[in-house]
């Protein structure tokens, strides 16, 4: 399903979806395609939802109009020897 798809069904909401496509633009991802799971009446069980996401799985709320998610290295490892 299209993220304007679920806009459009769900208005004004936080809805859990799983990412099933998406494409990079400069250190951003942008999720075009994706399986809705729930939607989530609730602003704190939307917050509770998206702590405990996992891999592909996000809350997100329907207001915005793109789901960008911002793509970050590590600045360093940890426990490194050399």
């Amino acid at each position: 399903m299209k993220w304007e798809e679920v806009r459009k069904l769900y208005p004004n909401q936080y809805v859990k979806l799983n990412i099933l496509d998406f494409h990079v633009e400069d250190d951003k991802k942008i999720v075009t395609d994706v399986a809705l799971i729930n939607v989530i009446e609730n602003p704190k069980t939307a917050t509770k939802e998206l702590l405990r996401a996992k891999g592909n799985t996000l809350v997100y709320h329907t207001g915005t109009e793109k789901i960008m998610i911002e793509l970050r290295n590590p600045t360093g490892l940890r426990g490194l020897r050399l």
